[in-house]
């Protein structure tokens, strides 16, 4: 009877010690091979967004002057041109004539005197019939200050600054260091003519001008 229940106590607490290596082995092994656990993890993406360069222009009305006459002795006129351009750097906008001088009468091959090839000046014509031109705008700098190619109704303006094609090179009229709006910006070419003391013989004159937006 005591040999039993030895037995039973012995293998009681064989039982009950590997009872308790399962246990430890089940617990702290859980702990060793269980994931670990990450609070916060980061990436990152990239955006990318391409802008094309372009650049626009308007087409605008073409210029029909006052006639000159026995009595009329100067007339003036306008134009404007648009343009419309997002590129980071500006534009350049700049005027040409496609002859020499620039308002001829095809037919009979008379001429008006392109206005003084000196440089940009006050409009004044002296014993001559002339024709010139000038701008006003946003983007203009150099022809004056006024707004108005006019002092009066066909009067060209005492404030704006004047001067005559450079035959048929490129001439600046505006330039930007930066993209325009999206309405984008006005420049208006005044060209005007003027008679004094000898007359502009009797004719159809045209002069053919061509303006060029670039980026710059």
């Amino acid at each position: 009877m005591i040999e039993k229940l030895l037995n039973f106590t012995s293998f009681f607490a064989k039982t009950l010690i590997l009872c308790l290596f399962v246990f430890i082995f089940i617990f702290y092994g859980f702990a060793l091979f269980e994931p670990s656990r990450v609070m916060a993890v980061t990436d990152e993406v990239v955006v990318s967004q391409t802008v094309t360069s372009g650049i626009t222009i308007s087409s605008p009305d073409d210029i029909t002057l006052t006639a000159l006459s026995l009595t009329q002795n100067s007339a003036v006129g306008s134009t404007t041109w648009t343009v419309i351009t997002n590129n980071q750097a500006g534009y350049t906008l700049s005027v040409k004539a496609s002859s020499s001088p620039a308002l001829v009468d095809s037919t009979t091959s008379e001429s008006f005197t392109d206005y003084t090839s000196s440089g940009k000046e006050a409009w004044s014509v002296s014993d001559a019939y002339e024709f010139g031109w000038s701008a006003f705008g946003d983007d203009v700098t150099g022809h004056g200050t006024d707004t108005n190619c006019v002092a009066t109704t066909d009067v060209p303006s005492s404030t704006l600054l004047w001067e005559g094609f450079n035959g048929t090179a490129d001439i600046q009229m505006g330039s930007s260091t930066s993209e325009t709006i999206q309405a984008g910006t006005d420049t208006t070419l005044c060209v005007a003519t003027e008679q004094d003391t000898v007359f502009a013989p009797s004719g159809t004159y045209a002069a053919t001008l061509t303006a060029t937006a670039v980026v710059q």
